[in-house]
């Protein structure tokens, strides 16, 4: 059964074509609305002309702008407090990096995927 979520638009920011694709794929299908960016320079341009995302999600290791580096320009121009970021990478990292709102490990279970994007992407 398809949910209506088209008032809740996303941003999937990852290098990788397949996995970009395929998770805006999923997040299409449950009815998000989803831009993509290929590195984090990428990702910030779009993010500036998309009307308030409810998610974005970010790889941490990325060419151009690394998802760190995107997270610290969004700290900068304080877009960090209007858009929660969740990462999502294969890294194996310690902490969440300053700025994020959550950490999803690849490779991630859909279900599990969709489940956090839900928590984030809430009808109002």
């Amino acid at each position: 059964m398809r949910r209506e979520h088209a008032q809740h638009s996303i941003l999937v920011v990852e290098d990788d074509q397949d996995i970009r694709e395929a998770v805006a794929e999923l997040l299409e299908l449950e009815g998000y609305v989803v831009s993509s960016a290929s590195n984090g320079q990428e990702g910030l341009n779009v993010l500036a002309g998309l009307r308030q995302p409810c998610l974005v999600l970010l790889d941490l290791m990325m060419p151009v702008l690394t998802g760190y580096e995107f997270l610290e320009r969004l700290r900068i121009t304080g877009t960090q407090s209007l858009v929660p970021v969740l990462i999502m990478t294969a890294s194996h990292i310690h902490e969440l990096p300053t700025g994020a709102a959550g950490l999803l490990r690849k490779p991630v279970e859909m279900a599990h995927l969709l489940q956090t994007v839900a928590r984030f992407c809430q009808h109002s």
